[in-house]
């Protein structure tokens, strides 16, 4: 079987700032909603048996006690914030196991996900859905993999190579050198993704740079200037591969048979039409009657 993890915040952003400018405009309190339910009955459709789908169900989390400057729910639209528990209890009546968490983030319940379901002998692979550079150090060879559905790209182990230059377990000290501007941390001084991966790729984690640039052996620009600003900020950066390094909560899931989509709820077919979506309920009903 194969075990499809969904991020359901950026599901949520995706199909809200996918609608028209002018309905975007208006305000709506429900559109990202169908449009998050549609994405996955989509990918049950598609052939998905075991889904699972994470959301923020508070912005904050504790890495906003970490570092001040860390996102928050700040500039996000009213009638998209609306939606964050809307969607959460739309997607449980369609019979979706859905992690709706707290101090925790989405990415974090996915990462947990990922790590339980890729321990079970059962599951052929792990599709983590979604294009989230957070998640690519949770990518496994080719039996835990990304997939932008987006962009239909899957990027196992050799695909986050080729985007970032450095192996999965590197992303949390890349993202330290370079900083995450959707997570609100800057990275340091002077440091690209270049120079970070060039490094990365031969040292691997912060702890094997040498703390002296002449005695690194990879071709750097700049490399003196970089090496006395991670001596210089040192803490920093640890503080910031923290914020980037994804919390594994085993808690969250027992076993993947808890994934398994045997169809909606009884009150789907209400909620969708308050949701005025009643082809949903129609798409989840004949999919149950494929089972």
């Amino acid at each position: 079987m194969r075990v499809h993890l969904v991020d359901g915040t950026y599901e949520l952003f995706r199909h809200h700032f996918g609608l028209p400018a002018h309905v975007r405009a208006k305000g709506s309190r429900t559109a990202a909603t169908r449009g998050v339910l549609g994405s996955v009955l989509a990918l049950i459709e598609e052939g998905a048996t075991h889904v699972g789908v994470a959301t923020d169900h508070v912005i904050e989390s504790f890495r906003n006690r970490l570092w001040s400057g860390y996102k928050n729910g700040a500039g996000v639209a009213e009638d998209l914030l609306a939606q964050f528990p809307l969607v959460e209890e739309a997607l449980e009546a369609m019979g979706v196991r859905v992690w709706a968490m707290v101090d925790l983030e989405a990415d974090d319940a996915l990462a947990s996900a990922a790590a339980v379901a890729a321990e079970d002998a059962a599951v052929e692979q792990v599709v983590i859905c979604t294009p989230d550079k957070d998640l690519a150090q949770c990518v496994v060879g080719e039996r835990v993999v990304q997939l932008d559905r987006r962009r239909k790209v899957v990027s196992g182990e050799a695909g986050v190579l080729d985007r970032f230059g450095v192996l999965p377990s590197s992303i949390p000290d890349w993202l330290a050198l370079v900083g995450d501007s959707a997570d609100g941390f800057p990275g340091l001084t002077g440091w690209g993704a270049r120079s970070a991966a060039t490094v990365l790729r031969r040292y691997h984690h912060l702890e094997g740079i040498p703390r002296l640039a002449d005695r690194w052996d990879v071709d750097v620009r700049g490399a003196r200037q970089l090496a006395n600003t991670l001596a210089t900020d040192w803490e920093q950066a640890l503080a910031f591969r923290a914020l980037a390094t994804l919390v594994v909560d085993r808690n969250l899931l027992t076993g993947v048979n808890e994934l398994l989509w045997a169809g909606p709820a009884p009150g789907f077919d209400e909620l969708c039409r308050r949701l005025d979506a009643p082809h949903l309920a129609d798409r989840a009903a004949a999919l149950a009657r494929s089972l």
